[in-house]
């Protein structure tokens, strides 16, 4: 199916978000002056990276350097905390394995007991013609009406997820 993400792709998506967030945690708890300290950090932490990856991540998460009252430069976020529907998107996306539809009904399979998150996560977009969703342990149904609209649906998952 185009768009489907591969399993190592979704496992590399996982593991640089918690990558990420540890550095956010680092940056917000402690006085991190350097890429270096800060990928000293990582390794101490058990997350294994180079150098290039700390600059790609710093970048990415929109790191600043500020002078502290020590007149020391250190790392500082100036990223707000995901809110409750950033981190089902999350889940969503690091969870969903295909979305597809027949007639009036989206159906999402999702990785083991991981449908309700998913589900709530969806349930979360409000999206206008979804009209009802029910959850099992690794699917998600998603009534849609009309029926013309259920592509539609499917292609926006399609994006958001995969």
């Amino acid at each position: 199916m185009p768009g489907n993400r591969t399993a190592t792709e979704r496992q590399v998506s996982r593991e640089k978000a918690r990558r990420q967030l540890r550095i956010l945690e680092l940056v917000r708890d402690e006085l991190i002056a350097t890429q270096e300290e800060l990928a000293e950090r990582l390794r101490e932490g058990g997350l294994p990276v180079t150098q290039a990856t700390v600059s790609r991540d710093i970048k990415e998460l929109g790191l600043l350097k500020r002078t502290g009252s020590d007149g020391r430069q250190h790392y500082v976020s100036d990223v707000r905390p995901p809110t409750a529907d950033e981190k089902l998107m999350r889940i969503c996306r690091d969870s969903v394995l295909t979305v597809d539809y027949s007639e009036n009904m989206v159906v999402v399979h999702t990785l083991p007991a991981t449908a309700e998150a998913v589900c709530e996560a969806i349930d979360s977009l409000r999206l206008p013609n979804v009209i009802g969703t029910m959850a099992g342990e690794r699917t998600v149904f998603l009534v849609v009406r009309p029926t013309e609209e259920a592509a539609t649906v499917t292609e926006h998952l399609r994006r958001l997820t995969l």
